[in-house]
């Protein structure tokens, strides 16, 4: 048995060789590291380390290939690919605690397991290894973060893609519906017309008919409230039907909507008393529906142009990324970004100052900054409140202020907001890395950023140097 084990050792000693960080190693302390490593197998899809478990060893990879994944909670979109070479699990220095992930082996995987109740001896037998893994335990950190913040920025770009879909998608239905009504309403107006050729119209009559569709086209009717508007129709639809037109209350409602009123009917009777008054009416009515669904066809497709100019507008489509950059329009195409999420109660109030200079910068970076603070403030109120946004110039620096009302950050997290990781959000609702990459890309800009924070008044302030300098820090 322990020709056995020390031939086991022996291999394990060939192996760990192979492992970048231990190929310099003497044989003695190679030696030593097998001699305390345990040696461990697991098939394909057998489960390495199970979530929670305690964070007690060190894994060295002699084979195989395994991933790891958060499969309980609501974060389980990240896997980690541990292969044949890594070092991972719990390191000398290393803070963790528990295994946040569980790991499955992919492939046939071979492990050495070396017990953090050893790292002690193993860092004073063999010194050279506290250097190496400590730059793996940084490594390790970096891809973690690294990974995270590509996390956070999906997730902020599916956000603003649902509310894009959501914004984009009202304007398109309403021209869909728009456009379905109107091939309905030309067919109603050709009928009408039909109806009115077979009749020789007066001059005097065609005249009347004509000023008056052009005057209850180009008006703009006054808005009834439901009492005024019930009582109109009622009135109207009477006349109509004394009047001897088919169906009055189908057409009511239509010509009180456009602020037509019987007296007007019967003066154009009166002008025009041979004429069918279905065929005349309908022709009106279609006339007057035109020009509404024309509009609101207009109107559907501009606010489809405005999005559209408002998404190449935040992400600088086309533009280089270093130029004189317009925060006020910066601020303007992240508000309309944002419109889903502010316009079910915030209201926002802006004061820009006039004639501000433009501000040398990553155009496309300086709206993830007022993104991240204006979608913060969003939250913060719970959908419901005042955004105040002031733009000035302040010497050689131009200042942006983003202030809501909500029930503001307790003074003892206002050092920490900042930080990586770092959130007040409920869990699985922000990982933290917001205000971090705010505060990456303005200190990349050679700016400050800062927070005043009390109850009712929560103020961010940036500011941004207005001179161009040579090269950004490098975060």
């Amino acid at each position: 048995m322990e020709a056995e084990n020390q031939q086991a050792a022996h291999h394990l000693k060939d192996d760990l060789r192979r492992i970048v960080i231990f190929s310099d190693l003497s044989d003695a302390d190679l030696q030593w590291l097998a001699g305390h490593a345990d040696e461990l197998r697991f098939a394909p899809g057998e489960i390495a380390v199970r979530e929670g478990a305690p964070a007690d060893a060190m894994f060295i990879y002699l084979e195989g290939e395994t991933e790891g994944r958060v499969e309980q909670g609501t974060d389980d979109g990240m896997v980690y690919v541990a292969r044949a070479g890594d070092v991972t699990g719990m390191l000398p220095y290393s803070r963790l605690k528990q295994i946040p992930i569980t790991i499955r082996a992919i492939t046939p995987t071979r492990i050495a397991r070396i017990p953090a109740t050893s790292f002690s001896d193993m860092l004073q037998q063999i010194p050279v290894l506290s250097g190496r893994l400590v730059g793996v335990l940084a490594d390790r950190v970096r891809d973690v973060t690294r990974q995270s913040q590509q996390r956070e920025r999906l997730a902020a770009l599916g956000k603003l893609s649902a509310g894009l879909a959501h914004e984009l998608n009202n304007p398109a239905a309403a021209a869909r519906r728009a456009a379905a009504t109107l091939s309905e309403t030309l067919q109603r107006l050709y009928l009408a017309c039909d109806g009115l050729q077979g009749i020789q119209l007066s001059a005097q009559c065609l005249d009347h008919v004509c000023r008056f569709e052009s005057q209850v086209i180009s008006r703009s009717a006054p808005a009834l409230d439901p009492l005024a508007q019930s009582e109109r129709e009622e009135e109207l639809s009477g006349w109509l039907a004394k009047a001897g037109i088919s169906e009055p209350w189908k057409l009511a409602p239509e010509l009180v909507e456009s602020g037509i009123t019987a007296e007007e009917l019967r003066t154009l009777h009166s002008q025009c008393p041979d004429v069918n008054p279905d065929d005349l009416l309908n022709r009106i009515v279609s006339k007057i529906q035109l020009a509404r669904l024309a509009k609101e066809i207009e109107n559907a497709t501009g606010r489809i142009s405005e999005l559209v100019q408002a998404i190449k507008e935040y992400s600088f489509m086309d533009q280089a990324p270093l130029q004189d950059v317009d925060v006020r329009r910066g601020l303007e195409s992240t508000l309309t970004i944002l419109n889903h999420k502010l316009k079910g109660g915030i209201t926002v109030f802006r004061d820009y100052a006039p004639d501000l200079p433009r501000v040398p910068s990553y155009g496309s970076e300086l709206n993830q900054v007022w993104t991240n603070l204006i979608d913060n403030a969003a939250d913060a109120m719970n959908g419901k409140g005042e955004l105040r946004i002031r733009v000035a110039q302040q010497d050689t620096s131009l200042l942006v202020e983003i202030r809501d009302n909500g029930p503001g950050i307790p003074p003892d997290l206002q050092p920490h907001i900042f930080e990586p990781f770092f959130t007040t959000k409920d869990v699985g609702k922000g990982s933290g890395l917001g205000l971090d990459t705010v505060y990456r890309i303005i200190r990349k800009h050679h700016g400050t950023i800062s927070v005043s924070s009390r109850p009712g008044d929560t103020c961010f302030r940036v500011r941004l140097p207005l001179q161009r300098v040579a090269e950004p820090v490098q975060v």
